[in-house]
């Protein structure tokens, strides 16, 4: 049987790693040794598609034809996308249905974009361990929906890979913890990725990772920050060159640089390359670039707050909170996190790493290489039907342990129906319409009274 490995598909870098004999290890690329790769795809004129760290290379020389973020998109329609997105890179228009870019005279979806990001980290893989992959486990954030897993399955397949389970996000970075530390007790993942924001609540004891609530934003990470910054570069210029794609793809690589130094030093001196002028230079200090991001940083609460009131908890029964993102290194992140749980965030793992590692640890596990862990999880949104009137009836609420089943009796409408329309959704909202379509189909009865 071929071994089976673990990925975490992210937003700014992916990784992949396996469970070995000593534990969970993370595979360098075979050339470079890096151990994380960019998640970045560039589709050039002779047909190439570029990955990784030459595809990030690229985008500010073919800003529009090479896709950052593209998690971002995963199982999105059209009608998300936004006048910042739009900025930044073409896409197909003048339909309904699924995000589809516009790249160098040919239409992609973002499984598509994926599955090249995949294919390199099988390649790595394959390598690193002397023998063919075909089955994987991919981590996604845990409040995507129905239809963003979906897609991330999908790119699975494009990339040659059975994706044999979906673990979310915060559980990966959970079980890499718990092994690591031996520890038990309720603790808080706080996971603040490039793109998407999660946060989970989870027990542990005796090797059983139960996870009690989940919550968070899947528009929120630390790409946000670096748009604040690069907005304020950018003002600076005439608005002719400010607007160029390639000149804000150039603000936006010099303000994820200075956000990386912001987070170890008190002020940053910033360059912005400009074709054709002069290199543009300015100093950014750390207060400033906290007064910048303070509200995308705030938005970060009330998904914590939802999760442990949804798990029957308060701050003081969490026994540790574990950062999780490369996000979470900004000073004024890992602030947030001690006031949400008044406690300081454990940050011994590598929070690049951590999550990858527990992708691995559940490879392991569904290989059989491990039999003293077992993961409970959770739906992250609720399920249920389309009653009479256009209201949303659930049936399984978010936040319930899987795998679960549920009974409930309805009623027919009208005398003598002939067949039942069952309209399945996911989400919160009272009505059906404000709430994702997960499958219609139809129930042939019997003709009798209502």
């Amino acid at each position: 049987m071929s071994r089976i490995i673990g990925i975490d598909l992210g937003t700014t870098n992916s990784l992949v790693a396996f469970l070995g004999d000593d534990g969970p290890l993370v595979v360098p690329d075979p050339e470079t040794g890096a151990r994380l790769l960019p998640s970045a795809v560039a589709f050039l004129p002779s047909g190439e598609v570029v990955v990784g760290e030459r595809a990030r290379e690229l985008v500010v020389e073919r800003p529009l034809d090479t896709i950052l973020s593209v998690k971002r998109f995963m199982g999105l329609g059209i009608e998300h996308v936004t006048p910042e997105d739009r900025r930044r890179y073409r896409f197909v228009e003048g339909r309904e249905g699924a995000v589809r870019f516009a790249v160098d005279g040919r239409e992609v979806t973002p499984p598509e974009v994926s599955s090249y990001i995949l294919r390199e980290l099988k390649r790595w893989a394959e390598t690193a361990l002397g023998e063919a992959v075909t089955q994987a486990v991919i981590t996604v954030p845990a409040y995507f929906n129905d239809s963003q897993r979906q897609a991330t399955k999908d790119a699975g397949r494009l990339a040659g890979l059975e994706v044999l389970r979906l673990v979310n996000e915060p559980t990966a970075a959970a079980l890499a913890y718990g092994l690591d530390q031996g520890a038990e007790g309720v603790i808080a993942v706080y996971d603040l990725g490039g793109g998407t924001f999660d946060v989970s609540i989870l027990k542990l004891r005796g090797g059983v990772f139960e996870v009690l609530a989940t919550n968070g934003d899947t528009r929120l990470g630390g790409d946000d920050m670096d748009e604040r910054l690069a907005a304020l570069l950018l003002a600076g210029l005439p608005a002719d060159l400010g607007s160029r794609p390639d000149v804000r793809a150039r603000a936006r690589a010099a303000a994820e640089r200075a956000k990386r130094v912001l987070s170890d030093a008190p002020r940053a001196e910033v360059v912005l390359a400009l074709p054709g002028h002069g290199p543009v230079r300015g100093t950014v200090t750390r207060a400033e670039f906290e007064a910048l991001i303070e509200e995308i940083v705030r938005r970060t609460a009330a998904p914590c707050r939802r999760a442990l009131k949804d798990a029957g908890l308060e701050p003081g029964d969490v026994r540790e909170v574990v950062a999780v993102g490369g996000a979470t290194r900004v000073p004024l992140v890992r602030r947030e996190m001690q006031a949400i749980f008044h406690r300081p965030p454990l940050v011994d793992l590598n929070p690049d790493e951590v999550v990858a590692l527990g992708a691995g640890i559940q490879a392991g596990i569904l290989g059989g290489s491990r039999r003293d862990m077992l993961l409970l999880d959770v739906v992250p949104l609720s399920l249920g039907i389309e009653t009479m009137g256009g209201v949303f009836t659930r049936l399984v609420d978010r936040n319930t342990t899987i795998p679960v089943s549920v009974k409930e009796t309805f009623t027919t409408a009208v005398d003598n129906q002939t067949a039942v329309d069952v309209h399945v959704l996911q989400g919160e909202r009272e009505l059906a319409t404000d709430n994702r379509s997960l499958a219609r189909f139809k129930i042939p009865i019997d003709p009798l009274p209502a």
